[in-house]
């Protein structure tokens, strides 16, 4: 009986124990995990097996349960010390070590929060505004400004083709007296060209001025100053022949008409230009529809249109064959371009001025427009050489203003339907402009001096 209550008091004890390890474990299993909580079990086995063995009563009279006792003993201590410990979990930043390190001490870790990296702020700078003058540069500079290989294969093509049309016409007309060509246009002269297309070849025509006398336009049939007539005198002291440009002559007038006939034919049924093109690695061939002499020129990097202008210098006149349409066919146009340049220039190079830059940009501009193409050339430099005499900064810093002034110059040209010419002013240069074409200009530069942006958006 007494056997029984200290069995039954063990087993009580036993199930205490018992209840304490399994809540331990069940806890260990949840911080240490699988394995931790395996061996940390091992470990607990044996402490209790030790704790029994100390607790339960022996059997004092027999020996080997003495022995076996502490046999037992100690295979659970050695087991306790062979059991390996767990793996420490490999850490990702531990795989870039070598594999021979020094041992570490165990020590624990602080833990370290790391802050989410800051998102870098870059500052956006607010868009700064051109101004007017950065605006028209870089509009002139992107779209305006000619290629600087066009720019030199275009004259250098040129004067070729002007070198063997004037070996042509001293061989083909000995008789005549033509002077030298030579080419023109705003190309060469820097005042703005769109594109480079266009080369004007002037070809001079030597009169003898005492067989030759110029008649200003009032006193001609069509009353315009700009056209000028040239009439052959003397008659009855020299006769016909006595000139070699009698042959040109209508009821006692040289003829520009007749001129122009004679030249169109020799460009077109004469000159072997096939020959001429393979000879500089181009076609060309003369249109023959047009009243005008012109040349068609096709090169590989470049098309190029030649005009030809047979021209009088007489008096201090320059004047071309370029008669107005209609039946009269003797007037010779007066140009002034030659002038325009040499006043520009001269200009500039006394204040060191930004004319001629202004008039590329404005020449351009207009050019390009559907609605101003007919003011570019000639009306724009009278009005910047008008607008000279008035206003005296040119300098570069002021492009911007004297571009929007010249806009409400024009704008009041138009007004009046009249632009004198800066070198006479009898001669109007809007005097074959019609009244529709000068309503849309004056409008349009009319909303460009409350908007100058308006004139470089994509026509």
């Amino acid at each position: 009986m007494a056997e029984f209550g200290r069995q039954r008091g063990k087993r009580q004890e036993d199930s205490g124990l018992g209840s304490v390890l399994d809540l331990l474990l069940a806890n260990a299993r949840l911080v240490l995990g699988v394995t931790g909580a395996a061996v940390l079990a091992i470990a607990t086995l044996a402490v209790k097996r030790l704790i029994d063995r100390a607790t339960s009563p022996r059997d004092e009279g027999d020996p080997k349960a003495e022995q076996k006792t502490l046999e037992e003993s100690w295979q659970d201590l050695a087991l306790i010390k062979v059991t390996p410990k767990p793996p420490k979990k490999q850490r990702r930043e531990d795989l870039s070590e070598p594999l021979l390190s020094p041992a570490r001490p165990l020590v624990p870790e602080p833990r370290v929060c790391f802050a989410p990296p800051e998102t870098l702020r870059v500052e956006s700078s607010p868009p700064r505004c051109l101004t007017l003058q950065e605006k028209l540069l870089s509009h002139y500079n992107s779209r305006l400004a000619v290629p600087k290989v066009q720019a030199s294969l275009v004259p250098q093509l040129a004067r070729s083709i002007c070198a063997q049309l004037q070996n042509f016409l001293r061989s083909k007309c000995p008789e005549l007296p033509f002077g030298s060509l030579f080419l023109s246009g705003p190309l060469l002269d820097g005042l703005g060209a769109l594109t480079a297309d266009h080369i004007h070849l002037m070809l001079p025509v030597v009169l003898d001025a005492t067989l030759w006398s110029l008649i200003p336009g009032e006193d001609t049939v069509v009353r315009n100053p700009q056209y000028w007539m040239i009439k052959r005198t003397d008659l009855e002291y020299f006769p016909r022949g006595c000139s070699p440009w009698d042959r040109f002559i209508v009821g006692q007038y040289l003829s520009s008409n007749a001129l122009n006939e004679t030249l169109h034919k020799m460009l077109v049924a004469s000159i072997n230009w096939p020959a001429i093109g393979s000879l500089l690695g181009s076609i060309i061939h003369p249109v023959v529809a047009s009243q005008e002499l012109k040349l068609e020129v096709k090169h590989d990097q470049v098309e190029l249109s030649i005009t030809l202008f047979p021209v009088v210098e007489m008096e201090d006149k320059v004047l071309l064959a370029a008669p107005p349409e209609g039946l009269v066919e003797n007037l010779w146009l007066e140009s002034f371009y030659r002038a325009e340049v040499l006043k520009v220039k001269e200009l500039d190079a006394g204040d060191s001025g930004a004319r001629q830059h202004c008039l590329r940009i404005l020449n351009g501009i207009c050019k390009s427009h559907p609605a101003l193409h007919k003011l570019s050339g000639s009306p724009l430099t009278h009005v910047v050489l008008h607008l000279s005499a008035t206003s005296l900064d040119w300098a570069e810093e002021s492009l911007a203003d004297r571009f929007q002034q010249v806009l409400e110059e024009l704008v009041g040209y138009l007004e009046k339907g009249v632009l004198p010419s800066y070198f006479n002013h009898k001669i109007n240069l809007f005097c074959e402009l019609l009244e529709d074409e000068i309503d849309e200009m004056g409008f349009t530069l009319y909303r460009a001096i409350s908007e100058p942006e308006l004139l470089l958006k994509e026509k």
